[in-house]
C-alpha cells in the first residue's frame, strides 16, 4: 500500500465503506480514487472522498455500508463474585497469569503503578495507538503506531515518558476497565483487580470521522468510535495472540444503538466468529440503556390500522437519526405529524426509497430511507434522521401490510449521541442491549449491585430482536472501586464495569484450562458454559430471563464444582 493510499484510511477527507465483495474485485470499480483494505473473502472496507457520501447513500448501496457509531458505556465486588475463596484454595489460587486481557477502548495510562510489575516494568506487551500517525504501525494495518513492551519499558525509565511512548488516556474509560479486570493490589486504597497476574495488550482507537458524525447528528460531545477501527482492533488482538502463543480474552466496553439488535452484522458476525476459536476469550458490556427510554416496540392496533409512536424532543436538539425495524415479512410504513401540525401523508412501502422532508413552519429537514430487505438482518429498516428537528412531541404513526403484526422495533442513539430530553413516551425497557452484545458467541454481561443483589437500575435488558437469550449473566457494576487518571481510585457503576470484572474472571478460568492444560482447548463458547452453569439463581425467579439472563456470575460455584470431581 502507497503512502498515498495509507493516508486516506485516516483522512477525514475520505469516508470509508464497507462492502461485501465476496471474492468479486470487480465490485470495487465502482468507486472512485479508492484504496481497498481486504479483510477476508467476504468483505473490505474502501476508502473514497467524502463528497462519494450523500444524502441518499443508504438507498444507493444500502444501510451496511455505513460503519456503525460505537460510544463509550459507562462513565465489595472480588468477595461476591467468589474470588477471594477461589485464592484461598491453594490448589487453584488463580491471578491469571499467562493470560492477556486485551482492552479495545480510549486506551491506557501505562505509568499507572498498577500495570506495573514489582521491578517497575510494564505489565503491558503492546499498544496499538490508532491516533498517532507514524512508520511504526503494526503488521498488517496500514495507520497508527504500535508500541512494544521495551518500548514502554524504556518510556518508564525516562523522566518524561511521554516523549519515548506518547500514548494516553485522556478520556480514563480504557484505564478504568483495564484496571477493574486486572490491576494490582493496593492494599492502602482497598482495591485489587480481579486477576492481578494478567498481562495487557491495548488497543487505543481513533475517533469516528467527521462525516459519519454528520451523517447520523451524534452530539459534538460525544466520545464516538467507528465499526472498521474496532473490527481491526479484534484483529490485531487476535494476531497477537497467536504470534505470542498465550491465550486472551478481550474485553469490549463500548456499544452502540444502532442495528437490528439480533447479533448478525458485520462486527457482531465476525466477533461471533473470534470468540468461537481456542485460546480466545471475548467478553462485551450489555450497556446501560435500560431506563433511558430510547427503545419503543409495537404492533399495529387492528381497529384503527396503526400505531401510534410519541417522540418527546428536546429544546435545541441539532439533529438525531432513528431506526424503524419492522419483522418480516410484513412491510411497514409511516406518516409523520410535527408538534405544530404540519402532516406527511403516508410514506407507502413496497420498493427501496429515499425521501427528503421539507416543511412550512418548522426549520426541520427529515431524510426518510426505506430498506425492504436491508441485506444482513433480512428484515425492513426504515432510517429517519430529523435535522434541526422542532422542540415538542413528534408523532409517528407507523401502518403494516401483510397482515401477520409480528411487530417492529425503533431505537434512538445511544446515551451520549443525543440530547437526554429527546425520548419516546411510551418506551420500553426490554430489547435495549446494545448491538454488539446481542452477537450469538460472546459472553454478554449486565451490572447488579452486590451489596443487596438488585439489578442495576439502567442496565440494558433482552432478549435480542429475534429473542435469544441476552444478557448471558450479571456481575458486578454498582459501585465498585477503579483508577483514575490522576492514580487515586473512585467507584464506577454501569455495565462496562461488570464486562471488566468478568474479563478477570475469564482470565482466572483460562489460567486454569488453557495455562495449566485442564482444558486446553477452551473457547469462549466453553467459557460461557462453565460459568453459566456456576451462576447463582434464586429460586423465586425463572431462568433465562431478560433481566439476569442465566443468574450472577459466581467463580467459585464453578470451581468448587470442579474440585468435587462433577463434570460440568
Amino acid at each position: 500500500m502507497t503512502s498515498e493510499e495509507r493516508e486516506r484510511i485516516i483522512s477525514e477527507d475520505y469516508a470509508d465503506l464497507i462492502i461485501e465483495y465476496n471474492g468479486d474485485t470487480s465490485v470495487f470499480e465502482q468507486f472512485p480514487e479508492r484504496t481497498v483494505q481486504i479483510i477476508n473473502i467476504q468483505f473490505a472496507f474502501v476508502h473514497v472522498p467524502v463528497s462519494f457520501i450523500t444524502q441518499d447513500i443508504v438507498y444507493r448501496l444500502g444501510y451496511s455500508v455505513m460503519p456503525t457509531c460505537f460510544g463509550i458505556i459507562s462513565e465489595s465486588s472480588l468477595e461476591a463474585s467468589g474470588v477471594f475463596q477461589i485464592r484461598n484454595i491453594p490448589i487453584f489460587n488463580l491471578r491469571g497469569q499467562g493470560v492477556i486481557i486485551g482492552i479495545i477502548d480510549t486506551g491506557v495510562d501505562y505509568t499507572n503503578p498498577i500495570f506495573q510489575y514489582a521491578d517497575n516494568t510494564t505489565r503491558i506487551v503492546s499498544i496499538w495507538d490508532q491516533t498517532i500517525v507514524s512508520d511504526n504501525s503494526p503488521v498488517g494495518q496500514a495507520y497508527g503506531t504500535e508500541y512494544s513492551r521495551q518500548q514502554i519499558n524504556e518510556a518508564l525509565q525516562n523522566e518524561d515518558p511521554l516523549s519515548v511512548v506518547p500514548s494516553t488516556d485522556t478520556n480514563g474509560h480504557g484505564t478504568m476497565v483495564a484496571g477493574i479486570a486486572g490491576g494490582n493490589e493496593v492494599a492502602e486504597a482497598g482495591f485489587s483487580g480481579v486477576a492481578p497476574d494478567v498481562e495487557f495488550a491495548v488497543v487505543k482507537l481513533k475517533p469516528a470521522k467527521q462525516y459519519l458524525r454528520d451523517f447520523f447528528y451524534i452530539l459534538d460531545s460525544a466520545v464516538c468510535f467507528q465499526e472498521t477501527d474496532i473490527l481491526l482492533g479484534i484483529i490485531y488482538l487476535y494476531e497477537l495472540s497467536i504470534r505470542l502463543g498465550r491465550p486472551m480474552v478481550i474485553c469490549i466496553a463500548v456499544g452502540s444503538s444502532q442495528g437490528a439488535h439480533d447479533g448478525l452484522g458485520t462486527l457482531s458476525t465476525y466477533v461471533s466468529g473470534i470468540s468461537s476459536i481456542p485460546n480466545m476469550g471475548v467478553v462485551i458490556a450489555a450497556g446501560n440503556e435500560g431506563n433511558e427510554r430510547r427503545h419503543y416496540s409495537g404492533r399495529i392496533n387492528e381497529l384503527t390500522g396503526y400505531d401510534t409512536v410519541e417522540i418527546n424532543v428536546a429544546e435545541n436538539e441539532p439533529g438525531f437519526s432513528m431506526e424503524i425495524w419492522g419483522s418480516a415479512p410484513d412491510m411497514y410504513s409511516i406518516d409523520i405529524l410535527t408538534p405544530s401540525g404540519e402532516y406527511i401523508p403516508r410514506i407507502a412501502a413496497g420498493r427501496d426509497e429515499h425521501r427528503v422532508i421539507t416543511f412550512i413552519f418548522e426549520p426541520t429537514i427529515i431524510y426518510v430511507d426505506y430498506q425492504m430487505v436491508e441485506s444482513q438482518s433480512g428484515e425492513q429498516l426504515i432510517l429517519v434522521r430529523f435535522e434541526n428537528p422542532s422542540p415538542g412531541i413528534w408523532r409517528i404513526n407507523v401502518y403494516e401490510r401483510g397482515g401477520l403484526n409480528l411487530g417492529f422495533n425503533i431505537w434512538l442513539p445511544m446515551e451520549g449521541f443525543i440530547s437526554d430530553n429527546t425520548y419516546f413516551i411510551r418506551s420500553d425497557p426490554y430489547t435495549t442491549i446494545l448491538t454488539l452484545g446481542n452477537a450469538i458467541n460472546p459472553l454478554t454481561v449486565t451490572a447488579y449491585n452486590d451489596e443487596d443483589d438488585s439489578l442495576y437500575q439502567n442496565a440494558s435488558r433482552g432478549f435480542t430482536r429475534i429473542q435469544r437469550v441476552k444478557p448471558d449473566v450479571a456481575a458486578p457494576g454498582v459501585n465498585v472501586l477503579g483508577p483514575t487518571l490522576d492514580k487515586s481510585f473512585v467507584t464506577y457503576t454501569g455495565t462496562s464495569v461488570s464486562a471488566a470484572h468478568t474479563a478477570g474472571l475469564a482470565a482466572m478460568i483460562y489460567e486454569w484450562g488453557i495455562v495449566r492444560g485442564n482444558l486446553p482447548a477452551m473457547s469462549t463458547i466453553e467459557l460461557k458454559n462453565l460459568i453459566i452453569r456456576g451462576a447463582k439463581r434464586d429460586i423465586n425467579v425463572e431462568y433465562p430471563n431478560r433481566d439476569w439472563g442465566y443468574g450472577i456470575i459466581d467463580i467459585f460455584s464453578v470451581f468448587d464444582a470442579l474440585r468435587q470431581g462433577i463434570r460440568l
